[in-house]
């Protein structure tokens, strides 16, 4: 598929996806009123509240407290607040184009290579909803300084704050990136049109499982091995640095930790079981993507593998969200908002460890006997 032909459908939802996050941080001051309070529940309301609040230009309590408390120079003058809103307000603007600028390359290729015809609709649609995820991701990380800035707490605890407040605002995130998702497959769609033949390749069946094995134990060394809790506290303490660098555990934790898992000391052997099948689950996912991903794209590249191995494995880390939402024992109690506050979460692991796995897969794949290019459709594997 053509790049002019990919690009509309890439720009249209990158530009949806911005448009609509920034609606939902618009609709913070609607969560407070008292009409919203009585229908929703204050504790529904305030959650809810919690999740729109980083995309939201209305600066937070936090914000407005720091530029008092902060305004006061050591001479007792005064100093202009608005700055601190105006750092606020800067890095609201950088988070919105930040968006766009990662979601539009990342759909771009998806879409020329994993275009939505011949049976790859739901792949397509997959691919570019978890896509959105990791743009929405990487433009709260990139925007997140000027916001801690903002607080005017800045040189304090700098990793720290920056490994928490990357973390925000992912629930949201994903209802809006499945939207603009659905709009990007539709869009593409149509320009797909008079493209001419988007054939699937031809890709050994021995080769496209090796690769998946590959890329799938990859994710295996984050999720089953660094995920351990021994193993998690060890990288959480070992790293030191001083200044803006000191405390780099948390940051390394939310870059290379899929998940966390400990011996079933303390909880029932069967509960204990349950949620490590949604941990398996994802590897699960990452196995099953990768095996049929050369075979989906028009022509396997290292990039596509990559960004596809990405995709997998935030779509892994939702599938297993949503499991251990269903085992949960307080869902009736707790409420659907409360049960889902952990969705979303992973996935700046999961482009780390994405990104080796699939490019791990695609050069395995190659070694193996995968050829790239446009082939005709392979045997059923």
């Amino acid at each position: 598929m053509e790049y002019r032909r990919a690009a509309i459908p890439a720009l249209v939802g990158g530009l949806l996806l911005t448009a609509l996050l920034w609606w939902a941080g618009a609709s913070t001051q609607a969560l407070r009123l008292p009409g919203t309070v009585d229908v929703l529940g204050g504790m529904a309301a305030a959650q809810l509240e919690h999740w729109l609040t980083p995309w939201s230009y209305d600066p937070p309590p936090s914000v407005r407290i720091g530029a008092e408390t902060f305004g006061v120079g050591e001479d007792g003058a005064a100093v202009d607040n608005s700055r601190y809103l105006s750092l606020y307000t800067t890095g609201m603007q950088i988070r919105f184009v930040a968006v766009l600028l990662f979601f539009v390359p990342g759909a771009l290729l998806l879409v020329r290579r994993l275009p939505p015809v011949n049976g790859r609709v739901p792949a397509t649609l997959l691919t570019v909803w978890a896509w959105g995820l990791v743009a929405g991701t990487l433009a709260v990380a990139v925007s997140a300084p000027w916001l801690i800035a903002a607080n005017g707490r800045g040189s304090y605890r700098f990793l720290p704050q920056l490994a928490g407040m990357a973390s925000a605002g992912r629930q949201i995130l994903v209802l809006a990136a499945f939207v603009a998702a659905v709009v990007a497959v539709l869009a593409a769609r149509v320009t797909a049109k008079g493209a001419g033949p988007l054939p699937r390749a031809a890709v050994p069946v021995g080769a496209a499982r090796l690769a998946a094995t590959v890329g799938t134990a990859v994710i295996a060394v984050s999720l089953a091995v660094l995920s351990y809790q021994p193993v998690a506290a060890t990288l959480q303490t070992a790293s030191t640095g001083t200044g803006l660098f000191a405390e780099p555990g948390d940051l390394l934790r939310q870059w290379l930790l899929l998940g966390s898992w400990a011996g079933p000391a303390g909880t029932p052997v069967g509960d204990w079981f349950l949620y490590r099948v949604a941990d398996a689950l994802v590897l699960a996912v990452v196995w099953w993507s990768l095996r049929w991903l050369p075979v989906l794209l028009t022509r396997t590249t290292v990039p596509a593998m990559a960004a596809g191995a990405v995709c997998a494995t935030v779509l892994g880390l939702l599938v297993s969200q949503l499991t251990q939402m269903a085992l949960s024992d307080g869902g009736m109690r707790w409420g659907l908002v409360q049960l889902s506050a952990g969705i979303g979460g992973g996935v700046p692991a999961a482009l780390t460890f994405g990104l080796l796995a699939g490019s791990a897969a695609a050069v395995t794949l190659r070694v193996a006997g995968g050829r790239a290019g446009d082939r005709a459709p392979s045997p059923k594997g």
